[in-house]
């Protein structure tokens, strides 16, 4: 039976077979398993000095000191532990809740601790964006207040591959001395990132987004005196007192192997994901009632969000499509959300209505995505779009 054709990188990446046999010599008693704060023999010492090795190589994917790089699980710790943490030093310092502005179209891993936030005292303010998915300096600008104290806006949003102006909206925070978060989970290994340059003082990693292993990710906390996180995982104070816990070697290695090799292959991959997805899109625009959605050229290399129903709701029913793509490996919109009937919160906020929004889908392609398989997967979207429109 023939398996389906991968088109859901923008979900998760397979593991790179470069990184997999990185994390494998550290599995064993022959390997490099030790925990890395046993630093009371060899062993230790040798994964402490795999790990340090590892956290170099993801500063260098994003142009940051390795002391400036914080091991978590994942992005959605990274996004908590730097919205949380950033509103829990303020409210040491000032006894009250401030005000947090955020993009209403990030990740719910940005959107939920926020809300939660809001539930505990601090004022959010939530940002609407352009119709191709973009958030303005002008609407930034006009949202601060002089309580305003930390920024969290994504660089890359997950379903629409749109990429915002970080610097721009950097510089806006950088004059009134408010903290910048940005999720670059969707951006890292591939658009070049330089932390220095874009004045952000918080930034979020997931190794799984990027060809590492699930279950890793890392936050950019920028050193400076004003940039303080309070833990929100206690219990040995590990990572610099700011996020406790035994370290998974093997994870730690996997993230920076991908890392480098992301590093490495940056401007090659990207220019090759991106004749791919354009030749995707070409392949389909001409199908009846498509349209694109978000940028089409502020956009991410391996993303394409696509519309299958105009403005009055003609076209496909979106999960009687999703269903009948069979032979394709895709998604409706983020994973977090794939149990959800409701439609994206994201489509929704650049101006689709309710059909259009539920007659969408997101295909991501990446690394090992060949031609043929694009080429199949036009053929069957124009036989699968062909059928139900003449059902």
């Amino acid at each position: 039976m023939r398996k389906p054709v991968y088109l859901d990188y923008a979900s998760t990446t397979p593991v790179a077979p470069e990184v997999a046999a990185k994390m494998a010599e550290c599995l064993m008693l022959e390997g490099n398993f030790a925990n890395p704060a046993s630093r009371s023999h060899s062993y230790g010492w040798q994964a402490e000095e795999a790990v340090e090795s590892a956290r170099g190589q993801v500063a260098q994917l994003i142009g940051a000191d390795p002391r400036e790089i914080v091991w978590t699980s994942g992005a959605t710790e990274a996004n908590n532990l730097a919205l949380k943490g950033a509103a829990e030093t303020y409210r040491q310092q000032h006894s009250i809740g401030g005000h947090i502005i955020v993009s209403a179209i990030e990740h719910k891993a940005v959107l939920d601790p926020v809300a939660w936030l809001e539930n505990s005292g601090f004022t959010v303010t939530r940002l609407m964006p352009t119709s191709e998915g973009l958030i303005t300096t002008e609407s930034l600008q006009a949202a601060l207040r002089d309580d305003t104290f930390l920024v969290s806006i994504m660089q890359v949003n997950n379903e629409l591959g749109c990429i915002n102006d970080i610097k721009a909206l950097c510089e806006i925070c950088k004059n009134r001395s408010i903290l910048f978060h940005c999720d670059a989970a969707q951006s890292a290994g591939k658009i070049e990132i330089d932390v220095k340059n874009l004045s952000v003082d918080l930034l979020s990693l997931s190794a799984h987004k990027f060809y590492g292993p699930k279950g890793i990710g890392a936050l950019y906390v920028r050193r400076a005196g004003e940039v303080k996180i309070a833990a929100q995982v206690h219990g040995g104070g590990h990572e610099r007192n700011m996020r406790s816990g035994t370290l998974a070697t093997h994870q730690c290695v996997g993230m920076g192997e991908a890392a480098e090799l992301a590093t490495k292959n940056l401007s090659a991959e990207c220019e090759r994901v991106s004749q791919l997805r354009d030749k995707l899109w070409q392949g389909i625009a001409s199908l009846p009632n498509v349209k694109r959605n978000g940028s089409a050229t502020q956009t991410v290399s391996g993303i394409l969000n696509v519309t299958f129903a105009n403005n009055e709701g003609k076209g496909c029913d979106g999960e009687i499509l999703l269903l009948s793509l069979r032979d394709l490996a895709l998604s409706s919109g983020s994973a977090c959300n794939s149990a959800s009937m409701s439609p994206s919160y994201v489509l929704k906020a650049i101006g689709l209505n309710n059909a259009q929004a539920q007659a969408s889908l997101r295909f991501s392609v990446g690394r090992y995505t060949t031609h043929e398989e694009v080429e199949f997967a036009i053929a069957h979207i124009g036989d699968v779009v062909t059928k139900l429109l003449h059902a």
